[in-house]
């Protein structure tokens, strides 16, 4: 079973883009910065997502995300799905801040609890048999739209979603060219996707 054990975000300000993850929403390690200069312009292909247990949870973590610097790109509202948000990160990131419950069954509370990373691929089928023969179990499927691999008790969520889709759920366009600024970090090992996306060897040591 593969672990992600966090993900690496590019930012021109690595030490702005820390304090708002940390300020924000209250990571510590499962999302790391370092800095990059390289260009990038519009959707980078993929989205970051908080699930949180009720839409109390998701309206406080919206709100300290938006008093820590970031755009809202979505307003949360009831869908058929639950009840969810989206914002662009001071570093760019596109996040959604999502629930599948749509009413309260409890004091709403600053907290979360998985984070997501889905890709958004062109051509899903061939990214999924990609990441099986990297050593992935897929867990769930629907045809060459979306799949969410196994990644055990890891803090990230893995997935793909078709590029389109990814880009129209969490309310941006999609089209977009530049550098990913992103690098999955975990146990297997260091290789670069088709779409472009890097992996990486994690490491004990801070990635910043």
């Amino acid at each position: 079973m593969a672990n992600i054990d966090f993900i690496t975000l590019g930012a021109t300000d690595p030490a702005a883009a820390e304090e708002f993850y940390s300020t924000a929403f209250g990571l510590d390690g499962q999302i790391r910065v370092r800095e990059s200069q390289e260009p990038t312009d519009g959707f980078r292909g993929y989205t970051l997502s908080l699930t949180a247990a009720q839409p109390g949870d998701v309206d406080l973590l919206v709100a300290a995300a938006l008093d820590a610097g970031a755009e809202e790109v979505k307003p949360a509202t009831k869908s058929f799905w639950g009840y969810g948000g989206t914002l662009r990160a001071p570093d760019g990131a596109v996040w959604t801040i999502a629930t599948s419950t749509k009413k309260d069954k409890a004091p709403a509370a600053r907290r979360f609890d998985d984070i997501v990373l889905l890709l958004g691929p062109d051509d899903v089928a061939a990214s999924k048999r990609f990441y099986v023969e990297h050593g992935l179990t897929v867990s769930k499927s629907f045809g060459s739209m979306y799949v969410e691999f196994d990644t055990g008790d890891g803090p990230v969520k893995f997935g793909l979603n078709r590029r389109r889709a990814l880009a129209k759920n969490a309310g941006v366009a999609p089209g977009g060219t530049g550098a990913h600024r992103l690098a999955v970090c975990g146990d297997l090992g260091a290789f670069t996707d088709p779409d472009g996306f890097a992996w990486e060897a994690a490491a004990p040591a801070s990635a910043g």
